[in-house]
């Protein structure tokens, strides 16, 4: 059973550590001071078995789906989400390990002379490498996909992760703030929604970090990418201390510990 500790979120900042790397974004900063007004708690929400930091307004609810890559691999994934009256938050934690085993079954089976069947590196029984090199795109694309407007999409990093951002007005009027990144063959894929009228959700969107299997919070120090690094290709960056989730009390999910914020924003908009 996981444990909920619920904090002020205005307290949990004035905890942070020193290794703050940026301030938080205007709409960030603006969405917490609506909070503080209104009393609002946060929940830091640290979950050691999907590898992440992240504040919930309120202790998340999980339930497991699968999720189909862009190459037709089912793949295992968890859904957590929480709500605030009518304001929508989740995040879906995409694992993407197994997808090597599944592709080796496929060649097997492959028709001869197909693409994903000839090679190696490049196609062959490596093909699959192109599914995660693509998966941030690709789970990017889906957002572009929705009956909305898209009002914002960039390039950023979360505790020097990198992904994507983007913002949406949508059909309804709602606001839709994402950020779509990938940490050791896991796809992460937060949104935050509130009806028009409602505070911006950048203080959600902003908030991801990443923690070690011993929920020891993660920060490197330069950037982190996926389609080198989850794909051993190269050695991942050196790590400094702090990072979000570093040290302290935070509530617990899947098996994790306490955690603290002490890394920057790890992103900014004008």
């Amino acid at each position: 059973m996981v444990r909920a500790t619920t904090l002020v979120f205005a307290f949990v900042l004035s905890m942070a550590g020193p290794a703050v790397a940026q301030p938080p974004s205007p709409q960030a900063s603006a969405s917490l001071a609506v909070a503080e007004r209104e009393g609002r708690e946060w929940t830091e929400y640290k979950n050691i078995q999907d590898g992440f930091t992240v504040v919930f307004p309120g202790q998340p609810k999980v339930a497991a789906t699968t999720w189909t890559s862009e190459f037709d691999y089912t793949l295992p994934a968890r859904v957590y989400r929480a709500e605030r009256g009518p304001e929508r938050y989740s995040l879906t934690v995409v694992d993407y390990s197994p997808i090597e085993l599944q592709a080796l079954v496929r060649v097997k089976k492959c028709a001869p002379g197909a693409e994903p069947c000839l090679g190696s590196e490049l196609s062959g029984p490596s093909y699959w490498r192109h599914d995660v090199r693509g998966a941030l795109i690709y789970a990017t694309s889906k957002f572009l996909e929705r009956n909305a407007k898209v009002t914002r999409y960039h390039w950023v990093h979360q505790d020097l992760v990198e992904g994507h951002q983007l913002q949406l007005t949508n059909a309804d009027q709602s606001r839709t703030f994402a950020f779509v990144g990938m940490h050791e063959m896991r796809l992460y894929i937060l949104e935050g929604t509130v009806p028009k009228g409602h505070p911006e959700p950048g203080l959600f969107q902003q908030s991801m970090g990443w923690v070690d299997k011993d929920g020891n919070g993660i920060r490197y120090q330069s950037i982190y990418a996926n389609q080198f690094y989850g794909l051993k290709q190269m050695p991942p960056p050196s790590r400094g201390g702090g990072g979000r989730g570093a040290v302290g009390g935070a509530p617990q999910g899947q098996g994790g510990g306490g955690g603290r914020r002490g890394g920057g924003a790890g992103t900014s908009q004008p």
